[in-house]
């Protein structure tokens, strides 16, 4: 330990500065209580970062979600074997279903499959087991739940970029803080959380607009995903 000496006063100057913004940093919380000064505090994170007034405004609007919590601690699907967990979420309907839509959308799966690599399989057992193909996309507000997940002391650092990134959906346009979807912040056909949306959202339909809740879209960017995770064209259904 070298302690002061030889520090200088720009070194002084720079711990200082760490220590003040540590002070000034928004703490996580394990309850509803100290979330409204935690908003507070982002905030000033958030516009030092360059969000923008619809991004804090969207913020600012959040509210202390209850029901992400609960879904949060109460996730019993990991207990579960892969017979037992496929059988609760109706594997073999979705299978039954899935033969359908890859019927009935044969030019959308070829085109992506020319286009990222992607087979229709891996794609169509994604769309069915994450939303029954867009039925089932969740009712949550989907800033409020990133919000509250980044508030909380559990997983704050992944939530915390989770949050970024929606705050610059926000302002760029493609998510708003009416924005629903699932209870951890996933939205979408396929249910990407904001910052996938970011680095992998594509816009499927060419309407020049990123919109998950569109099954073009939403396919678009899980094969995209797929891809930049390594997916090597002829790999398989």
């Amino acid at each position: 330990m070298t302690g002061w000496h030889g520090c200088g006063a720009a070194c002084v100057a720079a711990l200082l500065m760490l220590v003040g913004n540590q002070a000034h940093a928004a703490k996580c919380g394990s309850n509803s209580g100290g979330f409204e000064s935690w908003k507070k505090a982002f905030a000033q994170e958030a516009q030092a970062k360059g969000a923008g007034d619809q991004a804090i405004a969207a913020l600012m609007a959040t509210n202390y979600s209850t029901g992400t919590i609960r879904a949060d601690r109460g996730q019993h699907s990991f207990k579960l074997s892969l017979d037992q967990f496929m059988a609760k979420r109706g594997a073999s309907t979705i299978a039954a279903q899935g033969r359908k839509m890859k019927g009935a959308n044969a030019a959308l799966f070829n085109a992506l499959e020319k286009k990222y690599g992607v087979p229709p399989g891996p794609l169509v057992t994604i769309w069915g087991m994450e939303t029954a193909f867009g039925k089932f996309m969740g009712n949550q507000p989907t800033v409020s739940a990133v919000a509250t997940l980044a508030f909380d002391c559990r997983r704050p650092e992944y939530f915390t970029d989770q949050l970024y990134a929606a705050l610059e959906l926000v302002d760029r346009g493609v998510m708003t803080s009416g924005t629903k979807g699932a209870m951890h912040g996933e939205v979408g056909q396929t249910q990407f959380l904001p910052k996938n949306i970011l680095l992998y959202g594509v816009d499927g339909d060419g309407n020049g607009v990123v919109n998950l809740n569109v099954k073009a879209d939403a396919l678009a960017s899980t094969a995209n995903f797929l891809k930049g995770h390594g997916w090597l064209r002829g790999a398989g259904y």
